[in-house]
Order: C-alpha cells, then structure tokens, then sequence
C-alpha cells in the first residue's frame, strides 16, 4: 500500500512551468492534501513576467545556409533580423573577449552571470546558446529567460537552439548568422501556499520546498519531492506539543531564480526577525545517492548536524556554503538556513529535463530522507532555545555576494566611476 506522501508524488507528477495555470493547480493540490488532515493554509500571490513569442528563428547565411529552430531568450531585445559575424566563446578570457567584439556570441555552455557579462562588455551584438546531450536519442528544445540580474548587465537578442544544431554550426565552421526575435512581455501571478503549525512562543521555524518544474519535464525528483517532504513534516507535526513555531512555506517559480522565496522574504520583511532558522528541502528520494546538508550559517549548525546523523544512523555529508534554492533569500535577510538533498549519482537521475522521472525514486527512500528531517525539525521546535546562532557569518556573507553576482556588479559601478 502507497504511502500518503507517495500518493501526492503522483498527483504532483505534470509540468508546472512557474506563473502558469499548471503551477496554481499544483498549488490547489497540496493546499487540498493540507486541508483533509485538518490543516488551514493561505495562497500569496506574486508577480512574475511571460513572453509571448511571434517570431523567432536562427539562419546560417555563410559558408552554408540552413535555418535551426531556436526559442527565444524571455526579456532579450528584440530584432528584426540582426546579422553578424559568428564567434564560439569559448571561455572568458583576453582572447576571446577581443574575438567577440562586434560579433554574435555562441556560448560554451550555460549563460550564467559571469559569462553575460564578459559577453556584453566585450562589445558582442547577440548570443546563442544550447541545451541538451549528444547522446541523448531526443532533446527538447528548452525556452530560456533573460533574468533581471542579467539584464543589469546590459541587454542583446538572444536565442536558444538544441545541442547538435549547436555542434553542427561548430563543425561545418558557421561564419555568419542571422537572428530574429519578437515577442512582448507581460506580468502573470506565480504563488507561495502557506501553512502555520503553532507552538507556544513567537519564535518561527521555516521549512521552505519549491513545487514548481521547468519547461518539459514533470520535476518528480526537482522538485516534487520537496514538496511532499513538507507534507509529511506537516502531517507528522501537526498534532504535537511544539515550543516553536513551524512555517511551512511551498515557494512558486524557484528555478525560474528563487523568485517565490524572494517575494516571501520581502513581503515579510517585519517578521524576520522572529524567524530563527529556515530548514529547505529540494531534490530528495531518489534510488541511488547521497544525503548531504548545506549551512549557510555559523559552523555550529554544520556540527549539530554531522552529530545528529551520526546519532540516528543516517548517512549524511554535511558542508558549510550557499546551496541555490529557497534557503538562500532567508540567509540574505540575515536568517541562517540548511538546505537537505540526496544528489543522485553519475547516470541514475538528471533534473531539468523529461529524464526527470518517478521511476528514478524510491518510496523507501523517499520516506526515510522525510524522516530524518522532521526528526531534525522537531528537534529545533522543541529547543529550549534554538541553538543555531541568529547571525550569518562573514565567509557566507561573502558567498551570498557572490551568488547574487553582487560583487560584479560592484565591481562595474567602481569601474565607472574610475
């Protein structure tokens, strides 16, 4: 017989791109679980954008012709049809950057911040990327967002096309491209679902899970798992003499850049100081694999932790650091945070594509990861005082910087200004 939260699992198991009508029916779903073991909850909306695309396509004009289908980057400039000479950007550096002055970038990889910015800085007019595996039989063509950190930076259309098209342009030595893009952009509502177990003092103890997907995949593994630990903390905790409070937050539209926990955390700003530790979940249950925990936070709680593992028998690697999930806007707001995960191993599970599926998870292991966390929730509940120190300190300080790629940008306003 399925366990409670396996059952949810299942029902979680569709595509719920986050502000879409996918993720709110999603939300319903856990909201409807909560309310049948007696527990109230509160949807928060928040605003996110969308693209509408009418046009977008990429076009070898030299020393071939072909034209590769392609989506367009959400928020990028519109064009169109820019044409310009191709360059493989490699990897950031003197070369490189000279290579792609005046040129239409192809991107080695994923457009993170760094490489956005070495892009735009060396005068590049566009930019293309890829997605997917070689040696994959299918690859979905993924849409890609432009975000707002990146457009800080600066803006150039932008488009996506899939991995062998990408190679294939390598290979046969593309010189000259050309790139359309139109599209408008308008604001949609993604939602937070909120659920409050009280206890007998003011003091808040997060535990936060995404539960929305990417574009094609049913995200069992990333991060509908998360989604159904927060279920089981719920039911298991629901009835109990807790000395804290426990807050359990179900964030929208986290991979489309933690926006749901971003829209909590500023939504809330007044209650962060009674907020004493956020306990994250995302990406949990699958067959093979390893437990980890990252703090951000004061080395006690990495301790704790390490000790409490080893207490319960429970296999778990446990690192000081900035995890990227709805853990990392609490620690930014000065609130120490854990993130827990089981990383699947070389080959037995993938997220952020169709190939993650329900069959790479495991009920047992599912429902043991669940275990553990709520033994380790309870535990900080019914702390006579938590004893994870209130403070983020300056190492973490530092990384959160650097994740948000805060230090770049402090960086370009310095070189302004010289």
């Amino acid at each position: 017989m399925k366990s409670n939260e396996y059952e949810l699992l299942e029902k979680l198991y569709f595509e719920r791109i986050g502000g879409t009508d996918q993720e709110l029916e999603a939300c319903h779903i856990i909201q409807d679980e909560l309310s049948k073991i007696g527990l109230e909850s509160h949807i928060e909306a928040f605003d996110v954008v969308t693209n509408h695309v009418s046009k977008v396509s990429l076009e070898v004009l030299q020393p071939y012709q072909k034209t590769y289908e392609a989506t367009a980057y959400m928020g990028c400039t519109n064009t169109e049809g820019l044409v310009g000479d191709l360059c493989y950007f490699e990897s950031d550096n003197a070369v490189s950057r000279k290579q792609v002055s005046g040129k239409i970038a192809l991107v080695n990889g994923y457009l993170g911040m760094k490489t956005f910015k070495a892009i735009t800085e060396a005068k590049a007019i566009g930019f293309i990327t890829y997605n997917g595996n070689i040696d994959r039989e299918e690859n979905d063509l993924d849409p890609r967002e432009l975000r707002e950190t990146l457009q800080e930076f600066g803006n150039l259309p932008g488009v996506n096309i899939r991995v062998d098209d990408a190679m294939e342009m390598v290979a046969k030595g593309a010189s000259e491209v050309r790139i359309v893009v139109k599209q408008t952009i308008e604001k949609v509502h993604s939602h937070n679902l909120v659920c409050d177990i009280k206890g007998e003092n003011d003091d808040i103890l997060v535990c936060t899970a995404h539960y929305n997907s990417v574009p094609h995949s049913k995200g069992a593994y990333d991060n509908a798992t998360g989604s159904v630990c927060l279920y089981g903390l719920a039911k298991e905790l629901k009835d109990k003499k807790l000395g804290h409070s426990i807050r359990l937050i179900w964030c929208g539209s986290e991979e489309r850049g933690l926006l749901g926990s971003k829209a909590y955390v500023e939504a809330h700003q007044e209650e962060m100081e009674h907020i004493m530790l956020c306990v994250n979940v995302d990406m949990i249950g699958s067959i093979m694999g390893r437990r980890i925990a990252v703090c951000t936070s004061d080395m006690s709680l990495v301790h704790y932790i390490d000790y409490f593992g080893k207490i319960k028998g429970f296999p778990i690697e446990v690192s000081q650091g900035v995890y990227s999930s709805d853990s990392t806007p609490f620690a930014d707001k000065g609130v120490p945070a854990v993130s827990f995960a089981r990383i699947t191993t070389s080959g037995t599970g993938e997220i952020h594509s169709r190939y993650d599926v329900i069959e790479h998870l495991s009920e047992q292991m599912l429902l043991q990861d669940t275990s553990f966390i709520c033994d380790f929730v309870e535990k900080m509940a019914n702390a006579y005082v938590i004893p994870v120190p209130k403070e983020i300190p300056d190492n973490m300080k530092e990384e959160i910087e650097k994740y948000y790629g805060r230090d770049l940008k402090k960086k370009k306003e310095e070189e302004k200004k010289a």
